[in-house]
């Protein structure tokens, strides 16, 4: 164990580690930022919805989501959030050729979040790549399976300090693989070897990382890593199940206070897991 892992590793209880941070949201909802959001198929769009809602009611500006336009005929609205609509392949999901819609949201917004349910197809494995290698300093958040469908170009988005991937320990041992990382994630590995190599991953990548850590018979633990610096929390004081952190609204809320403090990402991270 790193003898010094007490200067790079805090914790966060059902306090906030970082007050001002808490505080510092937008009193007028004209000042408060715009998030993008992107994801769906034909049958499925739960986590698209879900995470707009959420952002509108934690405060953010405005919302704009798009979705492949195989659900045009489909979805009427969804609230508080204004709906585009991509090209998109015979199976329902986004076509190579919704990058164009996906570059002009991401110019209107100060956040992209690509909150996944998009299929598992090639095509769109490509449209994400293009998105993320188009837009190498874009404020990005990836998670469910969009992050899993990045894998082919991480080595690039990992350049991105402004790119957030948040993605259970699955998912970030598929990262580690993809890019041939010298350190292999176990879903045994006790959380404090996990600390380690997030901390020696992290000074090497500027991409945040947020994923999940449970051992049996143990309680599961947030860790959100960014330039060597790790915070672990129990979700427990973030008062979510093992299964809530995939829904679509904590992705919403990170977003939130990421557009909110752009300079603080960590921190950003660590204060939108309170409840």
């Amino acid at each position: 164990m790193d003898k010094d892992i007490e200067k790079f590793w805090q914790k966060q209880t059902d306090k906030p580690l970082f007050p001002d941070i808490l505080w510092n949201k937008p009193e007028q909802r004209t000042h408060a930022g715009r998030l993008g959001i992107i994801g769906g198929n034909r049958l499925g769009f739960f986590a698209v919805a879900k995470s707009a809602e959420a952002a509108y009611q934690n405060g953010v500006g405005e919302v704009r989501v798009l979705l492949p336009d195989a659900l045009r005929n489909n979805l009427k609205n969804l609230k508080n959030c204004e709906i585009a609509f991509a090209p998109s392949t015979e199976s329902g999901s986004f076509a190579k050729d919704a990058i164009l819609d996906a570059q002009a949201l991401g110019d209107w917004s100060d956040l992209l979040l690509i909150v996944g349910d998009l299929s598992r197809n090639s095509e769109t494995a490509i449209f994400v790549e293009k998105v993320l290698i188009e837009n190498p300093t874009k404020p990005i958040l990836l998670t469910r399976d969009a992050a899993e469908l990045s894998l082919p170009s991480a080595t690039a988005w990992l350049q991105n300090p402004n790119l957030t991937f948040f993605s259970p320990l699955a998912g970030l041992q598929k990262l580690f693989r993809a890019i041939y990382y010298p350190k292999v994630i176990t879903f045994s590995m006790p959380i404090m070897t996990l600390i380690e190599t997030l901390h020696k991953f992290t000074i090497s990548y500027p991409t945040s990382i947020i994923t999940v850590h449970q051992q049996v018979g143990q309680e599961p633990y947030f860790l959100v890593a960014k330039d060597g610096k790790i915070i672990t929390m129990s979700i427990r004081y973030a008062k979510q199940s093992i299964i809530s952190p995939w829904l679509g609204d904590l992705s919403a809320k990170i977003s939130n206070f990421l557009i909110w403090n752009p300079t603080h990402q960590l921190e950003a991270i660590t204060t939108a897991l309170l409840p």
